[in-house]
């Protein structure tokens, strides 16, 4: 053993590593994931976001976020290894200045209306529900015309764009960047199950930005009806890219559930960890073996391999993101049911 232990010594002046003493945490059996099941309520951190609003404005933040950090990732800003989580909020009146970056994002709205995302030179006003999509390197800014406070959810690919040391980002040099089109100008163009015979649109990401929840909800509703429900999920849609028919986002996963009232749904579990925002109802998830009761806007997040089941007591739904379209086109998505 002191042979080997000289030896280690040695060669790690010339940055060498034995593999054989590292490599059943390199590649160990199975998912050993250093997040940890987590919930936030959202009643419990309401006043944390509005106390922010008192204390920093918009233009001084650029983007007026609480991080949710995954307690078994101190100090890292993110909610899963791959995916990052915040709640931002807009005051009546506000500006958070136009910018853009590399890595892509998601807004899911929580709370309050009237608001608006612009997105490379269009508007779009946000309801709660509403699913809203930042591409890559598109400028974006945020206003609040309203007379109320806005609160949506955060969700970006920020780890994974770091993984690639591809991060970049720019500011715009005014506060919010010239309108070009009207808004509703995508919604007519690529939401009716149609698109423009020549219509250039080159990005991976979807030409819709904002996915109305109106539109899912009557989705799910219709479905339910006619009691489509899977045994572990409930009734789960994802959204997608309608010229293609692939995901929304090309490193994000987005999805919209209906869990009907008193549904008790199987033990599943994927390597796809997700985080997952309640919009209406109330029920119970079970990460592996722990129990979190979630209601209105709650926030809570599912590991990767960890088991999830999922049980409501009235007609719930919720939204979900995670980072399976990555995982798909590596081939490393598994899942397991009990």
């Amino acid at each position: 053993m002191n042979d080997r232990a000289d030896f280690y010594t040695r060669i790690a002046a010339s940055n060498l590593r034995p593999l054989w003493e590292v490599l059943d945490d390199l590649v160990p059996d199975e998912p050993k994931p250093k997040a940890q099941a987590a919930l936030w309520r959202y009643d419990a951190i309401r006043p944390f976001i509005l106390e922010s609003g008192r204390l920093i404005t918009a233009k001084e933040a650029v983007r007026r976020v609480l991080v949710l950090e995954n307690p078994g990732l101190p100090d890292s800003s993110l909610i899963t290894g791959a995916l990052y989580a915040g709640l931002q909020l807009i005051l009546p009146g506000e500006i958070a200045p136009s910018h853009r970056h590399s890595q892509s994002a998601l807004r899911f709205i929580v709370e309050g209306r009237g608001a608006y995302t612009a997105v490379d030179g269009e508007r779009t006003t946000m309801h709660p529900g509403d699913f809203i999509i930042t591409p890559s390197w598109t400028w974006h800014d945020h206003g609040n015309e309203a007379e109320e406070p806005v609160v949506w959810l955060d969700g970006l690919d920020i780890p994974m764009v770091a993984l690639h040391d591809a991060q970049f980002a720019e500011r715009y040099p005014a506060a919010a960047q010239p309108l070009a089109r009207p808004e509703g100008d995508a919604e007519a163009r690529w939401a009716n199950n149609m698109a423009p015979l020549r219509h250039g649109h080159q990005r991976r990401a979807s030409p819709i930005f904002n996915y109305p929840y109106a539109k899912s909800r009557a989705a799910l509703a219709k479905l339910a009806a006619d009691g489509m429900h899977d045994a572990a999920r409930g009734i789960k849609l994802r959204y997608l890219n309608p010229l293609t028919g692939g995901w929304a986002m090309p490193t994000i996963g987005t999805f919209l559930q209906l869990l009907p009232k008193g549904f008790t749904g199987r033990p599943h579990r994927a390597t796809d960890a997700a985080v997952y925002c309640c919009v209406e109802g109330e029920g119970v998830a079970k990460i592996g073996g722990k129990r979190f009761e979630w209601g209105p806007r709650d926030i809570f997040v599912v590991p990767s391999w960890q088991m999830l089941e999922l049980s409501a007591s009235a007609e719930s739904v919720l939204f979900s993101y995670s980072d399976r379209p990555v995982q798909e086109v590596l081939d490393l998505l598994r899942e397991e049911f009990a």
